[in-house]
């Protein structure tokens, strides 16, 4: 990315150049993936959510869910939790580590979090977002952020917290446009992004429904979004953030990526973690609808790394 060129736009004095964004993913934007996606394109890295109780404890997950090189700068740690002291403290503590910005995580539909308050749980609480953005930005030198949705099928607060966001002093908000329910089925609500781009004056981000290259000039122009957010679609095809759409990518190409993603996954996590991590992703790129279930099988196996690389090559040479 040539970064002579203007910015796209600005997280308060951070320069974004690009307008496509690899999605936070929780078991997918681990470090392998997300610098591979910036590598391609994508404009800015965020890690996977990280549990801010994880931080303040003696875990040693943060450390590894929130590592980055700086060539991927720049990058935003995203965080999630439902009391706001609790944020605010593993916010300071993780500043430390040199992100460029910080994300709190007001989507996550995950029972699991959302009932208890966290993820789209905070969507309920509106005071509780204020006074967590409040603290934020009061006591934080990066730039805080708010990933969110629509809300609940029964409490849509989108434009509500996003107000509250922004007079809180938040830096960007990105907007995936599904409820709670929804989860990730149905369709993105995009007039909702749309609305919330005209009644905030900071930066906007649009998420879900991003499936190709033409998608992303689509919903910039339809919402008028800063910059798109791209998830599900990103994991069979990263190189939409060089702009190309997946029947696009050469033979070359991909073997390419998919051996460069797979000796990264090894260095990270060791062999026999990073082969295990790795096989859902080569699944997915070789274009799991076009295998047969005895050739999923086989990938999902174990075997040593050179024998695994070899059976994808022979595997996406008879695709």
């Amino acid at each position: 990315m040539d970064e002579t060129q203007t910015p796209a736009f600005h997280i308060r004095d951070v320069p974004i150049y690009g307008d496509a964004i690899l999605a936070p993913m929780d078991g997918y934007s681990d470090w392998p993936f997300r610098s591979l996606c910036r590598a391609l394109g994508s404009a800015m890295s965020y890690t996977e959510f990280v549990k801010v109780e994880k931080i303040l404890s003696k875990s040693k997950q943060p450390a590894k869910k929130l590592y980055f090189e700086e060539g991927e700068r720049p990058v935003t740690f995203q965080l999630y939790g439902d009391d706001p002291d609790t944020i605010v403290e593993a916010a300071l503590r993780v500043q430390d580590l040199g992100p460029d910005i910080i994300d709190i995580n007001m989507g996550c539909p995950a029972k699991s979090i959302a009932d208890r308050g966290a993820g789209v749980g905070m969507m309920k609480t509106p005071l509780k977002i204020a006074r967590t953005f409040q603290k934020l930005t009061a006591r934080l030198k990066v730039p805080v952020t708010g990933k969110i949705r629509l809300g609940w099928d029964n409490c849509k607060s989108y434009k509500l917290v996003a107000r509250i966001v922004e007079e809180n002093g938040g830096s960007l908000i990105a907007l995936h446009g599904r409820t709670k329910e929804q989860s990730y089925s149905g369709h993105a609500n995009w007039d909702a992004i749309a609305e919330v781009k005209v009644s905030v004056k900071i930066p906007v981000i649009g998420n879900g429904d991003v499936k190709t290259v033409a998608d992303i000039a689509r919903m910039r122009q339809y919402t008028g979004c800063d910059a798109v957010m791209i998830g599900r679609a990103a994991i069979a095809n990263p190189w939409i953030f060089s702009g190309l759409d997946r029947e696009q990518v050469s033979p070359k190409l991909l073997q390419e990526t998919v051996q460069g993603h797979l000796e990264k996954s090894v260095l990270f996590y060791g062999e026999e973690d990073g082969q295990r991590l790795f096989r859902k992703y080569a699944v997915q790129y070789l274009l799991m609808q076009s295998l047969s279930r005895e050739t999923r099988k086989r990938i999902l196996q174990k075997n040593p790394a050179g024998e695994f690389l070899k059976m994808v090559n022979e595997i996406y040479a008879a695709v």
